[in-house]
Formats: structure tokens, sequence, C-alpha cells
């Protein structure tokens, strides 16, 4: 089959040797000429034949509802257009409607696999009219995992329904890492521990919480088991946000992966407002101290004492009066505690 792939970053561009390998004809098109086939969208239109199939690989937002509407100008009437990038499912809609108009079909697909669904296949979710997804089923097959179909693609419903799906699975991507994340956190800790690798490695098999995430931790740490100079900022690229907002919307609780959404943006603060705040107001109430970013970091850095507990001069505790014992906590002290 002929296909039409704009967009040759690392997904597009072993998307397209898995379909080659697999004995499909594909046309690619990126900004980057060292890697294209073709040096323009209208040059990419006229190398297919009618009617053409053209899969859109390029990032979300601007960039591929801008490569769509130009393909709107361009395609012919029974043409298709195959939006494979991380899209918000809501610009699905639009550009269903878009090409509808004209007559041109729209399928829009979430893709996982990443860097290793060169030689793994990757992961399909797609939404679309029957008729267009039937059109294009042996390019999906030739990108899935070998096996049985439905174990590594989907028609999972109308238009938006695959990027839908794939927000979702997105979504519990976050939880999982998070949750992978803090177990090794808690094994550095402990120092009877001596291997935490070794730990993970052994999760691998015959262990309910087995899996290729976990496949990968194991990788990271083997490559590097104390994760040396790996910085904690961290990114979304958004379709964790996606997904917590959609549970807002429709009510469904979602603390997981809310709360793993919310650790990625604190893993980008230089300091915590929130935490300035709670320290500020433990010196109100309980007269506890105010350190200083400078005393905090002697802190992090192991410089001062261990643990939470940093007992300021007597001269820094003064005694609540009488009358702000009860503000203070349910006993008479100073509500040291909290």
């Amino acid at each position: 089959m002929q296909l039409g792939l704009i967009g040759l970053g690392k997904m597009g561009g072993n998307m397209r040797e898995r379909l080659r390998r697999a004995g499909h004809e594909v046309v690619g098109f990126d900004r980057n000429p060292d890697v294209a086939d073709v040096a323009s969208l209208p040059d990419l239109v006229k190398s297919l034949e009618a009617p053409r199939v053209v899969w859109v690989m390029v990032p979300a937002g601007d960039p591929t509802r801008e490569t769509v509407a130009a393909l709107g100008d361009l395609l012919e009437p029974g043409d298709l257009v195959i939006d494979g990038g991380n899209s918000r499912f809501t610009d699905d809609f639009e550009n269903a409607k878009l090409l509808g108009e004209k007559q041109i079909g729209y399928v829009d697909c979430g893709v996982s696999g990443g860097i290793w669904g060169l030689d793994n296949g990757y992961g399909l979710m797609c939404g679309g009219e029957e008729q267009w997804v039937d059109r294009a089923m042996p390019i999906f097959d030739a990108l899935r995992p070998e096996g049985p179909r439905e174990e590594g693609f989907v028609h999972a419903g109308e238009v938006g329904a695959g990027h839908y799906t794939k927000m979702v699975h997105n979504g519990i991507e976050y939880g999982l890492m998070h949750a992978y994340a803090e177990g090794y956190e808690l094994l550095e800790k402990k120092d009877i521990v001596k291997d935490v690798p070794g730990a993970f490695k052994a999760w691998s098999r015959g262990t309910v919480v087995r899996s290729w995430l976990l496949d990968l931790m194991v990788k990271a740490l083997e490559e590097n088991p104390h994760l040396d100079d790996v910085s904690d900022y961290t990114n979304d690229s958004g379709e964790g946000r996606w997904t917590v907002e959609e549970a807002i919307a429709l009510g469904v609780p979602m603390p997981v992966i809310s709360a793993s959404l919310f650790a990625r943006f604190a893993s980008r603060q230089q300091s915590s407002p929130t935490m300035q705040a709670v320290a500020a107001l433990r010196g109100q109430f309980g007269g506890h101290q105010v350190m200083s970013i400078a005393e905090g970091e002697q802190l992090r850095s192991g410089a001062g004492a261990e643990g939470s507990t940093h007992p300021a001069p007597a001269s820094e505790h003064p005694s609540p009066a009488a009358g702000d014992a009860a503000d203070a906590g349910p006993s008479s002290g100073t509500g040291s505690t909290s």
C-alpha cells in the first residue's frame, strides 16, 4: 500500500522504516530536507496515487491544525488524512469537519511505542468512521505489534475516540511511572537495602508489578544505579493535564493520576511557595523557626541536622500567651507536632 507520511522525527522516521520493512511504499515529507523524500506538501500529494492516504505525525496544536488545513486544500474527495500525533481529541472534531466538507476522510490515531516501536511495533488507538479505518487497515497492521490484532489495535469509536483513549493511556502511564519512582526512593533511603537495581530486576518475572515500564526502570538503574546527575525537573506533554481536566468535567475521581501530574509541576520549582507559606504559618502559630533559603539549602545538602527538626535558639521560640494556646493546638503546648 502507498502512504504519504508528514513528520519524520523520532517516531515518524521509525514508522516509515517499519512500514517499508513490511513492503509498503512510503513517501515522506519533513521540514528537514536531509530526511525528506520530497521537497514540499504539494510534491507529496502529487507523488501519491488517488485515492490517497496521508498520515500526519507532527507536534500537536497549531502545527497539526495548519498541516491538516493545508492538506484540505491539496487533496481530493475520497482521500484520507490520519492524525497520528498527540492532538487533543477536541481538535479532531474540527479537523474532521473541515475535511468532511471537502469529502476527505479523517481518522485520529493515538500511537504508543516511543523509540522502541520500530522493532516492537506500536499500540494503535483509532477513532473515525469504519470505512476510513478499514481503508488504512494494511498500514495499521504493519505498524502494530505481531500477534492478534486486538492486542495492539483498537477502533475505539467515533472521531476523537482514538486520541481520547491515548490521552487516558498516557494519564495511566503518569501514575504507573510515579509509583515505581516512589518505590525507588524508599528503597534508596533504607540503609539495609544494598542492591536497589537488583530489587527492581527481581520483580521482572512472576510478580504482579511486572511491566514494560518496570523493564525500562531496570535498564535505567543498570546504566546509572543511583541516577547520578539526573535532574528531577520533569516536563509533561499535555495528555496528563487533559486527562485530569476530563476527570473534573465528568466527575470521575482520579487521585493517583492527579497527584503524579502535580508532582511534575513541583519538580520544576526551585523553591515551593506552598511550603514557604507552611513554614511561615508554623512560625506564626507555634513559634517554630522560619529558616532562610540558605539555611534550608544547608539542610538539603546534609550540612545541617538530620530530619525535619531543626531547633532554633531559645530566644527564637517565644512562649505563646495563655490566650493563644487554644489556637496553637488541642493541648496547652505550642503545637510543635505540626
